[in-house]
């Protein structure tokens, strides 16, 4: 499956732990996870050598030909909040998690959208769990 994988960059890396643990998760079950390099410590840098319209561009491109997006949230980023919306139009299912602790936006929250999954997590493994879970629930539809 081709996962886009969203979380905050420039917002916050308070979470980059969980990034890496997601993403090494999905690409340990054979998933294909272009926006793999946003886990990474040294995104910041990775990053600045493109200027804003190229990331822009590729991103987009990224979420058209995804099957999923799965965001972890308990960070707020206006650019995780813009994707989420933009995979929601194209009717991508969208899986967001968060920290237990954490509260998050309830335009996420209280969204009715049927394509949307938004769930706490309490451990690193149990939103390992969550996403495995999903993507199952999806694969199999």
């Amino acid at each position: 499956m081709n996962i886009y994988f969203s979380c905050s960059i420039t917002g916050g890396r308070a979470d980059e732990q969980i990034y890496q643990t997601l993403v090494a998760d999905m690409l340990s079950c054979g998933h294909s996870v272009p926006t793999a390099h946003l886990s990474s410590p040294h995104v910041l840098e990775m990053e600045r050598v493109a200027r804003p319209d190229e990331i822009f561009a590729r991103d987009m491109n990224w979420l058209k030909t995804c099957d999923v997006v799965v965001a972890e949230v308990s960070t707020p980023s206006h650019g995780v909040g813009y994707e989420i919306a933009i995979a929601l139009t194209l009717g991508k299912p969208v899986f967001c998690c968060h920290r237990q602790e954490r509260r998050v936006s309830m335009i996420l929250t209280g969204n009715p959208a049927p394509n949307l999954t938004v769930v706490e997590y309490g451990s690193p493994a149990q939103a390992v769990e969550q996403v495995r879970s999903f993507l199952d629930r999806v694969q199999t539809k």
